[in-house]
């Protein structure tokens, strides 16, 4: 499947970018962080615009989490049950990634994106759970812009060594994404304990 997902941005340039990540956050198996990582290598080649490969992949990841979201927050589990098997989701698979969603609250659709088969189930739970769509543009497109620039600028940076070590690359920015969401949480949870400790020694 990767070789056919290369050679098909390197015929289909743009276009090929921003369908393949639509289908691929949708749930289709796409390997994103490759495509994404090789666009950024074709942009250090000189193949692509980085504007236009920047902007096409943004679009195709908005697009696709998207669609994501309204699937949850139109049928729920339903869909699942009728379609989950072409897209390899089990009722499973969304019953983890609704429990993710739940700890980690709307943050798991910034970070999400960065932990492989979280990120369209994030969306997908976020629209069961009836976030509105403001919050969840907020916090999921935030999302796909850091995501999306760290893994062009991963293949634009590397150059002819990307391939070498992306695989490793896309493993270490799991982790630090996860360490990131949860540094976050203890500093936003020692603000309000801060917060509700001034309050109390103003009673």
């Amino acid at each position: 499947m990767e070789q056919h997902v290369l050679a098909w941005i390197g015929q289909y340039g743009y276009l090929a970018i921003f369908l393949l990540l639509v289908f691929g956050i949708v749930g289709l198996p796409v390997p994103d962080e490759t495509l994404l990582t090789f666009s950024g290598y074709l942009v250090f080649r000189g193949r692509l615009s980085l504007p236009m490969a920047y902007a096409t992949a943004l679009a195709g990841s908005i697009s696709g989490i998207t669609i994501s979201y309204w699937l949850g927050r139109t049928f729920g589990i339903a869909v699942i049950y009728r379609y989950g098997k072409y897209l390899r989701i089990t009722e499973e698979h969304v019953a983890k990634a609704h429990a993710f969603f739940e700890r980690r609250g709307h943050w798991s659709l910034t970070f999400g994106y960065f932990v492989p088969g979280v990120r369209h189930l994030t969306a997908f739970s976020a629209g069961m759970s009836d976030l509105e769509p403001g919050p969840f543009a907020l916090f999921a497109y935030s999302g796909a812009c850091l995501w999306v620039t760290a893994f062009i600028g991963l293949g634009y940076f590397l150059g002819e060594r990307w391939q070498a070590v992306e695989g490793d690359v896309e493993r270490y920015l799991g982790d630090i994404a996860i360490g990131c969401a949860i540094a976050l949480a203890a500093y936003l949870a020692w603000r309000k304990w801060g917060k509700n400790a001034r309050w109390a020694r103003r009673q």
